[in-house]
């Protein structure tokens, strides 16, 4: 058919006239093709189809004129042929290698501290139960009576009181705290590691002492399990101190290391721990959040290389 011009509206195709080219004699896609999760559809209207055919026949979705305009063709790169003998070469990339560490002795700043939710209802509902709980502090003669059948308070250490003569036996105990990781528990001061939770518990003390019959009075300084993981960009530590007072407690990082104090349980205990890190942070963008059952301290990796401990080992230097 003469003097028919070519329809280039993307979903159209069809053959026109000139004088015949109304304003709504076109129905066509004024979109962009979109291909997400093998569905096929254009960003113009709501349709998607997994056939690739159903695709190219769906009807437009709005109306116009048709437009005769070809639209230009994508530049064809050029490829240029290998002479003879002219090799490609093609480089491997160089691994990642991890950042130098810093010294240990650069300045700490406190890391950026938030309270959840959580913590600010646990927090009420100690208040309420300590309003509701007559105070039983009890005095000096009762710190000095031990009842009979009272457990030693030092970990690891199974003996119980049956008279003054206990006072004489050894306290086989563990002086560390309990650690829990990637399956594995053991106590930090003796690194005997194991999986089973029984074996775990029948673990003999590591130190010779004398037996701790009472929560030490004056002593509020206790050793928290704590956890950690890490992914490609950063380390989180998971301290399991409920309750934490956020007005007085920090936690303070270099590139290095991190220092803790948490006060919790409403005020009547404290944490005090540090670690030599096994990896290099960057503490302007590591942070702390205080739940309610937990404490998680997230330090971020200044280059993203995996850690194979939470703390320095001394022959990482020679690796």
């Amino acid at each position: 058919m003469s003097g028919e011009l070519q329809c280039y509206n993307k979903g159209c195709g069809q053959k026109f006239k000139e004088e015949e080219n109304g304003d709504d004699v076109c129905c066509h896609h004024p979109g962009v093709p979109v291909f997400h999760d093998a569905m096929k559809g254009w960003s113009c209207c709501k349709k998607r189809s997994t056939d690739f055919t159903d695709f190219l026949n769906m009807p437009g979705c709005t109306r116009g004129k048709h437009n005769p305009i070809k639209p230009p063709e994508p530049e064809k790169r050029e490829t240029k042929p290998l002479a003879h003998g002219e090799v490609f070469e093609v480089k491997a990339p160089k691994p990642k290698l991890p950042t130098e560490r810093p010294s240990d002795d650069a300045p700490y700043i406190d890391l950026r501290m938030s309270v959840t939710g959580s913590l600010k209802s646990a927090l009420a509902r100690l208040k309420l139960q300590e309003i509701s709980t007559p105070n039983s502090n009890g005095n000096d003669e009762a710190l000095d009576t031990v009842a009979i059948g009272t457990k030693c308070k030092h970990g690891g250490c199974e003996t119980e009181y049956v008279g003054p003569e206990s006072d004489a036996s050894d306290c086989q105990h563990h002086p560390g705290i309990p650690i829990f990781h990637e399956g594995y528990k053991f106590w930090s001061c003796c690194q005997r590691r194991t999986s089973d939770w029984n074996e775990f518990i029948r673990q003999e003390g590591c130190k010779k002492g004398d037996h701790l019959w009472h929560d030490e009075a004056g002593k509020n300084t206790l050793s928290y399990r704590y956890d950690w993981h890490q992914t490609g960009s950063q380390v989180v530590i998971s301290i399991y101190t409920k309750c934490v007072i956020a007005e007085e407690s920090y936690v303070q990082a270099n590139g290095t290391n991190v220092s803790v104090s948490l006060t919790f349980e409403g005020g009547r205990k404290r944490y005090v721990n540090s670690w030599k890190l096994g990896g290099v942070i960057d503490p302007s963008k590591s942070s702390v959040e205080l739940l309610g059952t937990k404490t998680e301290i997230k330090l971020r990796k200044i280059d993203g290389m995996p850690w194979k401990s939470l703390q320095f080992k001394e022959n990482q230097e020679k690796m």
